[in-house]
Formats: structure tokens, sequence, C-alpha cells
């Protein structure tokens, strides 16, 4: 029996490392959460884990020193790392460091087309990082084989993805933190959706949140669109949830998105979705993914119900494949049947800088975790780092770098921009 125990620091990473875990390892996991900026609230907690033996926990943060004694202790086989970028890099790190250290898995948690560089880059140090549909596996290996890093990459279907229809009739908008971004675009958003509730009368449209107001999210959500509703009349079949997007499409019958991942889970229960193209289609509206599959669309298309199912042979290759070409279960065993063997070894380097030694790894931690790391050396990191990182933005504005001398690894004292955090 393998022995895994999953860690997450923020809402879609806890629905996902619980879901995974427990694919993993069904017999043998446990399930933590780490102290920082995003940790989920109790109400996030019960919505994110609704669907898992977790259903009923009641699962407290803990600092990131104290899950580190309880890996010490407990010895698990493997560590299921599912946290934003910064921070995983920080705890793979420590579980890194350990004697007789166990493998070390990471993930995202939905959607990771583009295969981007960032993914990659904080995650270094996985034995493996699970991807969730073919297309991803190649994109991914293609992109480590171009920045001349190994990894491997071990194959799972998305959790939650069941395959039970739908008999449901609501037309439920999925909403994002990142997309669209600016404050014009949200309102635009706001203002379909309340044509839509006009134009169907009988039909319920609901807005399923991630967040409500005080509650953090894996990237932050400059203007909520429960907050923009209110500056509209809502017609009276127009409303909110904020209860597992299950639950919400238990009683779909049509989905609308920017890029969520909903919009999979919706064409694995047999309800037609769209991809909204209205508001561009790139890496940065993170929906490239959906070219081809025949589920972009704009406004008009929603607002005449022009929902549909995605192309079959993109379906197999993004995401909807056939669960038995999933091989995340086999190369965990191989891995833990390695480190029983003791033949697992040290953990792949980083590729992170370490220019500024104990205080680089101090602003690092800091950063990834915010107030709950406030040791004095953290301070003191941020005492210099915070000046010193101004400077460097400052310079590179004035005199900016030539791109083909630019470092693959990060410069002195990087930090996350707050507008949107890496992945």
């Amino acid at each position: 029996m393998t022995r895994l125990l999953a860690l997450a620091d923020s809402d879609s990473y806890l629905k996902w490392a619980a879901g995974t875990a427990e694919r993993l390892a069904p017999d043998g996991v446990g399930l933590a959460l780490v102290a920082s900026p995003v940790a989920p609230s109790p109400a996030q907690c019960r919505a994110a884990l609704a669907q898992t033996r977790w259903r009923d926990a009641r699962l407290v943060p803990a600092p990131l020193a104290v899950l580190v004694e309880r890996v010490r202790e407990e010895r698990p086989d493997a560590v299921l790392v599912g946290m934003r970028g910064p921070t995983a890099a920080v705890v793979l790190a420590e579980l890194a460091a350990l004697p007789g250290r166990p493998v070390l898995l990471t993930g995202l948690p939905g959607v990771g087309i583009p295969a981007a560089r960032k993914a990659l880059f904080y995650r270094a140090q996985a034995d493996a990082m699970i991807v969730h549909s073919l297309r991803e596996r190649d994109d991914f290996a293609e992109r480590a084989r171009q920045l001349g890093w190994s990894q491997r990459f071990a194959l799972t279907t998305l959790p939650f993805l069941e395959r039970h229809p739908s008999a449901g009739d609501d037309i439920v908008f999925a909403t994002q933190a990142l997309v669209p971004e600016s404050l014009a675009d949200r309102r635009t958003i706001v203002a379909l959706l309340v044509a839509l509730a006009r134009r169907h009368p009988h039909r319920r449209v609901v807005l399923k949140l991630r967040a409500l107001d005080g509650e953090a999210q894996t990237h932050r959500e400059r203007h909520p669109l429960d907050a923009l509703l209110k500056e509209v009349e809502r017609p009276s079949n127009l409303l909110t949830r904020h209860d597992s997007m299950l639950a919400a499409l238990d009683t779909a019958g049509a989905l609308l998105t920017v890029s969520s991942t909903a919009l999979i889970e919706a064409a694995a229960r047999g309800i037609p979705g769209i991809a909204l193209t209205d508001f561009g289609v790139g890496d940065t509206m993170i929906n490239t993914v959906f070219e081809g599959s025949g589920l972009l669309g704009d406004m008009e298309d929603a607002l005449e119900g022009r929902f549909r199912m995605p192309d079959p042979a993109w379906a197999a290759r993004n995401y909807l494949h056939d669960p038995e070409l999933d091989d995340a279960p086999q190369m965990l065993a191989e891995l833990v049947a390695r480190r029983e063997a003791g033949r697992l070894g040290a953990a792949r380097p980083a590729q992170r800088s370490r220019f500024g030694g104990p205080l680089r790894t101090a602003w690092d931690r800091r950063a990834a975790l915010g107030a709950h790391e406030d040791g004095p050396l953290a301070v003191l990191a941020l005492a210099i780092g915070v000046p010193l990182r101004f400077l460097l933005q400052l310079g590179r504005r004035v005199v900016p770098e030539p791109l083909s001398r630019r470092p693959l690894s990060d410069p002195p004292f990087s930090a996350p921009p707050l507008s949107r955090p890496p992945r």
C-alpha cells in the first residue's frame, strides 16, 4: 500500500490535490493545508472537498515547518505538492532536503495549455509532474526539451471528471479570476448574463462563483462579477451560487465560460457549452486549448442558445481521453519501489537562482508564504530585497537587457507579480 500525503495551499489546488491523491493512493492517503495568504475559507474547503473522503473534515492551515516535520516523522512514500508555483518551489526544496526523502509529485489544477516555462521552472525538483491530457504530456515534454530540463510526466484524468449525464436546464457561467481582466470586459460579462436571463425567462442563469467577498483565491480577482452584478437590475432568474462546480453541473443544461476547466467537466457529462471568443483567443486568455474543439463561440451564439459538444478527435487529445491510458499510478508505484530499494537518489536540481544564499531562501519563503513566514531572516530579507528589487526593475526600464542575454533562471530577489501570480 502506497502512503501518500497531499499538500495544498489554495481553493483550486485543494480540490485538485484531494481528488488526484485519492486516485493515486486510494488506501493510504492524507491531506493537509499549508498556511499562506491564499488559504481557503471553511466554505471554500467544503466546496473543494465535497466529493472526497474529507467532505466532513475541518482542515486547519499549518505552518510549513509543521508540515515538513510531519513528513519527517510519518515518512510517507510520496508527497503530492499541489500549490501555486512560488510556494511549490519552496515546499519541494524543503522536502527534497529531507533524509530518506519521499517521492515528490506535483501538477497543475486544471487546463495546463499553453505549457508555460514557469510551470516547469517552479516545479523542477519534483520526480514527476502530473498532466491531464495527451496533448499536455506532449507539449510539456517538448517545452522541457527546449529548455534543456529533465522532467517526467505522468498522465491521469482530471479529478471529478464524471461521465454520467445531467438532467438540468440551468445556463451556468463559470467565473475566473484572471480572464477577462479589465473592468469594462467584466461588466460586459454581467450584461451578457442579464441579457441571457431576459432572453430565456423560463431558464435559470447561474453565476457560479469561486469566492465570496473576503475569501482568497489561487489568483487575485480584481473585479468580482458578483460585486458588478449589484450595479445592474437583476432579473429574478439570474442567480449566484457558491457551492461546488459538481453541484452546479447537476442542474446545468449548458455551460458558458471564457476558458474554465469547467467546460471540460461539463462536456464529460454531456452538457454542451461555449468558450467565449469576444475578448480574444490567445495564451493570455488561456483559451488556445479550445482551438479546433468546436467549443469556441461568441456572445451572440450564447444568446441564441447555440451551445455545442466538442469534436471527438479533439476531445480524445484534450482531457477526455480513455482513462485506460492513464499511467500515473504505475509511474508512482515504480518511483516508490525505487525508493524502497534505496535507488531513488537525490531530487532534481532546482532551477531557481541561489544568488544571495540564506537571504535569498528567506526572501523566496516570504514571497510565497507572506506573513506566515516571519522569522528574523525573513524580515531582513524584506528590508534588503524590496529596495533591491525596485532598483533592478527601475534599471531594466531605463536600459532594457537584450532578450538573447536574459538568463533562464529568475533574477536576484524576484517575486511574483501581485496581479497575475505564476502557475
